[in-house]
């Protein structure tokens, strides 16, 4: 195998936000480490900014963001907008936590690609960024 092919996936868990709660994002990050990707967790109430500048240096593949105060509609598009400053358009997000039906398909629109609700498993979690990614 090509050493390209052989790169384990680096994935950022992000909690944007003032939200306090970090149970499910340390849940995901251990199983997608379980799953044999590199994990970074910023840890909790972390801005658009920290998370985007942590996603550079890191050179991550992917974003996964955990929220769940409501806060999704402000913080995601200035995510997108820095990561689109950062020439990371290529980087998958997706998100995770309490966020309304109703809100998924401007959050897709935004560019999130997967919305994953409390109860998924975090097998369907780690196999989605496997395969997009």
């Amino acid at each position: 195998m090509s050493p390209a092919a052989t790169k384990r996936l680096r994935v950022l868990v992000a909690k944007p936000g003032l939200d306090g709660h970090d149970r499910g994002a340390k849940v995901v990050a251990r199983a997608l480490r379980d799953a044999g990707m590199e994990v970074i967790y910023t840890g909790i109430r972390q801005t658009p900014e920290q998370i985007v500048e942590a996603a550079v240096q890191e050179d991550v593949n992917a974003i996964a963001l955990s929220i769940l105060s409501g806060a999704h509609r402000e913080l995601f598009p200035r995510i997108f907008e820095l990561l689109r400053q950062n020439g990371m358009e290529d980087v998958l997000v997706v998100a995770g936590g309490i966020i309304p039906d109703e809100d998924v398909p401007d959050l897709k629109a935004l560019g999130v690609r997967a919305v994953f609700g409390p109860g998924t498993p975090t097998s369907a979690i780690a196999e989605f960024i496997r395969n997009n990614a």
